[in-house]
């Protein structure tokens, strides 16, 4: 059998492991109310958003039904992923993983894709649903452009998270530790960004919240790049050519490449050294 082999096959024993756990099919009404829920209600033909605009175009209501993603889909990804190296570790399982004749890099590799294709797949069966369900409420199908932006863009995102989390339970060996983390930095980049970024406008003598001022926009958009929610949206916003924040389409790809290399280096470095 061959190396690519191997860590499929074990990526696909974690993926089903974790896909048919009592922990996903308590999430499972989550993900249900925040992705199809959130794509229903953004493609009412009569809602009216803050500041008087009403989304108009298929990519637009996704654009804003997104927020289910970003609040339900990832911290679905945090509870699937926060013990995935801890709970072995505490338990003697990871000793013995480890002694076996498979490279460690690869195991971690397999851990990396076991761990997302399990919340991955959900998540895109209910993306389908919500283009269905947009497509029902406002009569227009989204592009395929569209379509590979939004589904690619989501998986980015889901994969972030996942790294994130497998990142702290490797480094911790109590699972309340590597949850409590999990959910620290999910905490920070869904609630607390915003803070940040008035922070940093305060510092530098913009004016904070003035959706007509290019130096607050530009700000705003500069400092999602800092943030793996905001390079979400920025990849969305690259199919919505009313949307600029100062940010080129090259920019926002090339930070969703630094997001996705830069933790799957360090989880792989981290799964070489540690001790079991």
């Amino acid at each position: 059998m061959s190396d690519f082999s191997r860590i499929m096959l074990f990526a696909k024993r974690l993926m089903q492991e974790r896909l048919f756990s009592t922990r996903m099919y308590i999430m499972l009404p989550i993900l249900l109310l925040f992705i199809p829920g959130m794509a229903w209600g953004f493609s009412d033909p009569n809602i009216i958003l803050p500041g008087g605009h009403q989304p108009d175009t298929a990519m637009e209501v996704l654009f804003y039904a997104s927020l289910g993603v970003v609040f339900g889909a990832t911290m679905c990804a945090v509870l699937l992923s926060y013990d995935s190296v801890s709970r072995e570790r505490a338990s003697g399982v990871l000793e013995l993983r480890l002694a076996q004749p498979m490279p460690r890099s690869h195991q971690a590799i397999a851990m990396i894709l076991g761990s997302w294709r399990a919340i991955l797949i959900p998540t895109w069966i209910l993306l389908v649903l919500s283009v269905l369900i947009v497509r029902y409420r406002i009569g227009e199908w989204l592009s395929i452009i569209d379509c590979l932006v939004y589904f690619s863009s989501t998986a980015l995102i889901l994969l972030w998270y996942v790294l994130f989390t497998l990142l702290a339970s490797s480094y911790t060996r109590e699972q309340g530790t590597a949850i409590s983390f999990g959910i620290g930095l999910w905490f920070l980049f869904t609630f607390l960004w915003a803070l940040v970024t008035t922070m940093v406008a305060y510092a530098s003598g913009v004016s904070i919240g003035q959706e007509n001022d290019a130096a607050w926009i530009m700000l705003e958009g500069g400092l999602d790049l800092l943030s793996p929610n905001g390079v979400y949206h920025h990849l969305l916003e690259t199919r919505l050519p009313q949307i600029d924040r100062g940010v080129a389409v090259w920019q926002s790809w090339a930070m969703a490449l630094a997001w996705t290399i830069l933790p799957s280096w360090l989880f792989v470095r981290r799964m070489e050294k540690i001790l079991p």
